[in-house]
């Protein structure tokens, strides 16, 4: 069918529970927190045949460095900071990374930062978290937030200035815990930033987990979610706009390992100028114990000028026959030049209905944020993205 709310001609479609897809090699990838069990890419493996390799192939190097970002926190009362061993981290029950440069970055980090949200604790206000780059030296971090049992939190995370950082972040959702946390990447240009994001989420939890990229020259976020026990529920937001020369990457994988689950992934980018390069990925993997559960990823790219180009790949496997319902879908396309008709037809100038088309195509996963720390200032970097585009 054609979605007809959306401006690029989505063609959508879902898999009942009587369709079955063919196996792949999603769930046999390696997990670990030893380097030594990671090759170092090539660019030919299945997970990295979309990133500049060349260019980040330090990020791979199991090598110390001194550089780190400066970090500046907002806490409200009933979150702490700490700073723990990889190991202590690992007992708080944080899942082991994919990625080799997660690997490293978690290994070669300085230490463990631990934000910490007791169980039964509704935090009044977010924690806001601003870590500005310090220089184009590269830099390893490792990040834990562990929100207890039937705890209520928002944390957002800032990231400005120049950098060359490589992190794992891991994310740790108590029973009946509700959980939104939010990674804004407004880098200058220059910036290199690659990250791991890995959540465990409980029985009965909610987590809402938003990538905004809006800076920086190459950008490669994975995120990755798995749950403990049933009846968690994991919403995955992402918005990117990619200008001429950055490339921006974004990889999502969903596990499905228990029964009553459910997960919805919505990521949207626009993309202006020559060789401005975005890649979505979106894995889901449906198990023979996933009994039951709801499950839908889309991904829409709105291309503003010729010389661009995004990649949308959206996997869906599923091993079992017994679930409520699962779909996927993706576009990459221009304006409706009929949107385009309707507003000029009302007095509206072109290049203002331009504009608001891209406005509106945003708002879709703005609205879906609920966060107002970061409205503003994601709509100002937006007006600032449209100011510079050729519409």
């Amino acid at each position: 069918m054609t979605d007809t709310t959306n401006p690029l001609g989505l063609s959508e479609h879902s898999h009942g529970s009587d369709v079955q897809v063919p196996d792949s090699k999603r769930d046999t990838r390696t997990r670990s927190f030893d380097v030594a069990d990671f090759p170092v890419p090539t660019g030919r493996e299945e997970e990295w045949r979309f990133s500049p390799v060349r260019k980040i192939s330090d990020f791979f190097a199991d090598a110390a460095t001194e550089a780190k970002l400066k970090i500046d926190a907002d806490l409200p009362a009933g979150i702490s900071v700490e700073e723990i061993s990889l190991e202590s981290a690992q007992e708080l029950g944080i899942l082991e990374p994919e990625d080799r440069a997660a690997v490293v970055a978690a290994n070669r980090a300085s230490a463990v930062t631990h934000y910490s949200i007791p169980a039964d604790t509704e935090l009044e206000r977010a924690a806001i978290i601003h870590a500005d780059g310090t220089g184009d030296t590269l830099g390893h971090g490792h990040v834990v937030v562990s929100v207890g049992a039937n705890s209520k939190a928002t944390i957002v995370v800032e990231h400005e200035g120049l950098a060359r950082y490589s992190e794992l972040v891991s994310l740790v959702v108590g029973d009946g815990a509700d959980v939104t946390f939010v990674s804004l990447q407004l880098w200058d240009d220059g910036t290199q930033h690659l990250a791991q994001h890995d959540a465990i989420v409980g029985k009965d939890a909610k987590l809402k987990h938003i990538h905004i990229t809006l800076g920086g020259d190459i950008v490669r976020l994975n995120t990755n979610v798995r749950y403990s026990a049933a009846g968690g529920d994991a919403e995955l937001l992402g918005l990117y706009f990619a200008d001429a020369g950055q490339h921006l990457e974004h990889r999502t994988y969903i596990d499905h390992n228990t029964p009553k689950a459910k997960s919805n992934v919505h990521y949207k980018g626009a993309l202006q100028g020559k060789d401005a390069r975005s890649v979505w990925i979106g894995d889901v993997l449906i198990r023979p114990e996933a009994l039951d559960i709801d499950t839908y990823e889309l991904n829409r790219n709105l291309i503003l000028t010729d010389g661009a180009r995004a990649d949308s790949v959206p996997n869906l496997e599923i091993e079992t026959g017994d679930i409520a319902g699962a779909g996927h879908a993706s576009s990459t396309g221009r304006f409706d030049e009929e949107h385009l008709f309707y507003l000029m037809s009302r007095g509206i100038p072109e290049e203002v209905a331009r504009r608001l088309v891209v406005r509106g195509f945003f708002n879709e996963v703005i609205q879906k944020i609920q966060v107002p720390e970061i409205e503003d200032v994601l709509n100002e970097r937006i007006e600032e993205e449209l100011s510079r585009s050729v519409l």
